[in-house]
């Protein structure tokens, strides 16, 4: 098996996008339908997945959950600790640096608008639903139909604004930074 070396630079990316999905789970909005919040992480998991390389991405997903786990309030709604990730919805969290890491495969090294469009799509919605759902279902007891209902259906059109959001701004930034970003 190949080891890559992390260097500095990753860190420092990893640590500043997971910091940055940390102060997005501040914009939190309760729903009264469902235990899952409106918040602006998958945005946030769009532009790092759009952006970095898949080593800093992952990494920052991985870092944002391990702060998280050892009790920083960076979990939704300020919450904290290993009891966010083994409840309700943890397998929105423990999706992040898979879904950071699909959107950065699948956009691979060019910046076209589509092509990142669809990245944000399967990694910023799909994979993050896949995991949400799943864990949603197995620990409220739920179908995952109903838990389809109350985990996913009426956060489908916030996350598509989302994508529309991501994709351009991702676009301009890699303009700017992307290529400071995935120099080694």
């Amino acid at each position: 098996m190949l080891k890559q070396k992390i260097t500095i630079k990753d860190l420092t990316y990893a640590a500043l996008f997971a910091a940055l999905i940390g102060i997005s789970s501040y914009i939190s909005i309760p729903t009264p339908f469902s235990e899952v919040p409106i918040t602006a992480q998958t945005l946030v998991v769009m532009l790092a997945g759009s952006i970095l390389t898949t080593k800093q991405g992952f990494l920052s997903g991985i870092v944002y959950m391990l702060i998280g786990a050892a009790g920083a309030p960076v979990f939704a709604g300020g919450r904290a600790g290993i009891n966010v990730l083994v409840g309700a919805t943890g397998g929105y969290i423990i999706s992040y640096p898979f879904a950071i890491a699909v959107i950065t495969l699948v956009k691979g090294s060019g910046t076209h608008w589509l092509r990142l469009a669809a990245a944000n799509l399967l990694g910023g919605i799909i994979v993050i639903y896949g995991f949400g759902i799943t864990w949603l279902s197995i620990v409220t007891g739920t179908g995952l139909i109903q838990a389809f209902h109350v985990g996913a259906l009426l956060f489908i059109p916030g996350d598509l604004l989302k994508v529309l959001i991501a994709t351009p701004l991702a676009v301009k930034l890699n303009q700017r930074i992307g290529k400071i970003i995935a120099v080694q």
